[in-house]
């Protein structure tokens, strides 16, 4: 399905970080034109800036998750999205060649070391949301993360997801732990790092959320919570069901060569309904809220403005899954 050219033309006039996906994934660019916009995620706009701000040691903000000398503020200050672990999210979300950071596995390897426990960087620690973004990010720059990815398979709870709170007793799984463990392992799979072991890991954490269609408590069947349905930018730990509507598209098209897992899993109905719901008369997504804590600077708009990085994973969502059912039908 074609999306509105005035919509389009609306998510083109964006940062290179934003531009080069919109390209590629909503406007049928040809190779070379995504990939020029994408090259420039180096050289201008926000990536350029955050490479700016990487300390000599290779960190950001001098701390692994945190910034150096952070004092834990309370839940309406939030945290800092600031310090090594999410600068090197967002870039490599937005597409930065890893090629442009060589040596920072290196420097992070000498001279990063968890909060937790002073634990080294690479290794992880045992928070699942931050070992699959560190298994991701290790992946992205070549760092030998495989140990990390066993951690994976080890810790995955008996109902096939993944909490945080295991280290507290947990053993009942987090939509939120889950969706980020789940992304950082198919960044790993996608990178052909993954053995057996992980791939039925990967697939056992999305029955998890697909046998609660991605909204709902097993238990009840009520929705889990107003969070599920609430759409922010960045997405940061937390779960939406617009951040893994996004990511089961990640993963159907990355498994579709398998004859069962060429179509969306009907289980994402009732989740897909949520994202197109929340679209506007205009075809935008609105930022709902901000999620607190200091920022380098500001990647996206204000709460109640129209958003166009959640426009356009919107978009991205309901064209993979309208084209998909389109398909079926024919």
């Amino acid at each position: 399905m074609a999306v509105d050219p005035a919509l389009l033309d609306w998510l083109l006039d964006s940062d290179p970080a934003l531009r080069w996906q919109v390209e590629r994934d909503l406007a049928g660019a040809p190779p070379e034109a995504w990939q020029e916009s994408r090259g420039r995620v180096a050289k201008e706009g926000f990536g350029a800036r955050l490479l700016a701000l990487q300390d000599p040691d290779g960190q950001w903000a001098g701390g692994a998750y945190f910034p150096a000398g952070y004092q834990f503020a309370t839940d309406e200050q939030g945290q800092p999205w600031t310090a090594t672990t999410w600068s090197l999210n967002a870039l490599r979300e937005w597409g930065l060649d890893a090629g442009i950071l060589a040596g920072t596995a290196e420097l992070l390897d000498a001279n990063s070391r968890w909060e937790y426990d002073n634990l080294p960087y690479w290794g992880g620690e045992v928070d699942c949301c931050i070992n699959a973004y560190t298994l991701a990010n290790g992946a992205w720059l070549g760092a030998d993360v495989s140990g990390l990815a066993r951690w994976f398979v080890e810790h995955r709870l008996p109902d096939g997801g993944w909490n945080c709170d295991w280290v507290e007793g947990s053993s009942r799984s987090s939509f939120h732990s889950t969706i980020n463990s789940l992304k950082g392992l198919l960044y790993y799979e996608q990178a052909g790092l993954a053995d057996a072991d992980l791939v039925a890991a990967r697939r056992a954490g999305e029955e998890y959320l697909l046998e609660r269609r991605l909204l709902y408590r097993k238990s009840t069947g009520e929705q889990v919570a107003h969070w599920a349905s609430r759409f922010v930018y960045p997405f940061r730990w937390f779960y939406s069901v617009l951040n893994a509507t996004d990511y089961f598209r990640s993963a159907a098209l990355f498994d579709r060569a398998e004859p069962d897992r060429t179509m969306p899993d009907p289980r994402l109905a009732d989740a897909i309904g949520v994202v197109r719901d929340a679209r506007g008369p205009d075809g935008r997504w609105i930022q709902e809220r901000r999620h607190p804590g200091d920022v380098w600077f500001e990647v996206d708009v204000p709460a109640g403005e129209a958003s166009k990085w959640l426009t356009f994973y919107g978009t991205r969502v309901l064209e993979w899954w309208d084209g998909a059912r389109g398909q079926a039908a024919s």
